[in-house]
């Protein structure tokens, strides 16, 4: 079998949400490079990226300019095609495009071998279980007031949801950061997992302070609490708190988690397959992660993570974050709290026609 193709689309979203009600985006949207990529056996494979704003045009030619490097491989030989993929673009990397421009062809990739050989990528990769517990994302941001927050945690309760995580950071004082919590807790009640998303606005002082204040509210964890890349500061943030920290999507690459782990700076590993590079190297995260006995929780694209996730014995939760569920003809169900693996050979997912003719900008 050879790749003999490839066509990318950029499709512009709305930027809604059916996690959120009664919040009004506006003109808003999201953009998101898709991925064909073809063979000569008519086995065909799919994947996506996204970067958002002013590159994304950049991140479609960067794509395009990786595949023509795919042309006439083999799309069963995965890894020695993510390696020829870096080395030829390693003056440019290892992270920012060519890790998001990387990332949907090694999807790809994985995609055409699972359905050459009639598997799942989750049974490729371990086929540790079939379904994952999964928590809501995105409907609980800093923008929304804690009155819109005491309504909409009960309500993704009501949709199934029995974890879920909302945001701190941007509340002027300490005080107020803590009754978004206390809010948030006294409406979902004590048996749903709370997380909470800091997105790096903190400093050491404040992530101590606060936390430390928020720990009677057992939150399942806290979020890239300051900056990534302050891996001592991390540490001592979660030397000092018992809440669990959570870090590692605003990392590219696999090299940044060793220096995570290596520091013991958090305690839940966090890998945005997008921005590792693909499957192929997230299972390596994975793996590492694993050695240093930490579970391993996911970030965006949940259609794809669901499949490493339910393949690998550490696999905490799955990011819901349905962002790009409209794009897909039957994204993975949820049920019971959880996300399922789809069935059918490779990813199991078809991009909808209509959404890709609604959506489609290039």
């Amino acid at each position: 079998m050879k790749v003999t193709g490839a066509k990318t689309r950029v499709l512009s979203t709305p930027a809604d949400s059916h996690l959120v009600v009664g919040v009004d985006i506006g003109n808003a949207t999201r953009e998101f490079v898709t991925l064909e990529l073809d063979t000569d056996e008519g086995v065909q494979g799919m994947g996506l990226t996204f970067f958002g704003g002013p590159l994304t045009a950049s991140l479609k030619a960067a794509v395009d300019s990786l595949c023509e490097l795919v042309i006439g491989e083999d799309p069963m030989n995965v890894e020695a095609i993510s390696v020829k993929l870096q080395r030829a673009a390693n003056i440019a990397g290892p992270g920012g495009i060519l890790a998001l421009a990387l990332s949907p062809i090694d999807i790809a990739l994985w995609d055409i071998k699972g359905k050459a050989l009639g598997q799942t990528v989750c049974s490729l990769l371990g086929g540790y279980r079939d379904r994952v517990p999964t928590y809501a994302s995105g409907a609980l941001v800093r923008e929304y007031n804690v009155e819109y927050l005491a309504e909409a945690g009960p309500r993704l309760v009501s949709m199934g949801f029995k974890q879920m995580k909302m945001q701190m950071g941007a509340e002027p004082t300490a005080k107020r950061e803590i009754e978004r919590v206390r809010v948030m807790r006294e409406s979902v009640g004590e048996d749903i997992d709370l997380m909470c998303d800091i997105n790096q606005l903190w400093n050491v002082n404040q992530a101590i302070e606060i936390g430390r204040q928020v720990e009677p509210y057992h939150l399942f964890w806290l979020e890239d609490v300051v900056s990534h890349n302050d891996y001592q500061g991390l540490a001592r943030v979660a030397d000092a708190l018992t809440t669990p920290i959570a870090a590692g999507e605003y990392h590219y690459g696999i090299v940044p988690f060793r220096h995570m782990l290596e520091t013991r700076s958090i305690d839940i590993v966090m890998i945005g397959l997008l921005r590792v590079g693909g499957i192929t190297q997230w299972r390596k995260v994975a793996g590492m992660a694993e050695a240093f006995n930490l579970p391993v929780v996911s970030h965006v694209v949940p259609e794809f993570h669901v499949h490493l996730m339910a393949a690998i014995p550490n696999g905490l939760t799955v990011e819901y974050m349905p962002w790009t569920m409209r794009l897909y003809e039957e994204p993975p169900a949820i049920e019971d709290g959880q996300i399922v693996v789809p069935q059918k050979p490779g990813l199991g997912l078809k991009f909808s026609e209509e959404a890709l003719k609604k959506y489609q900008i290039s």
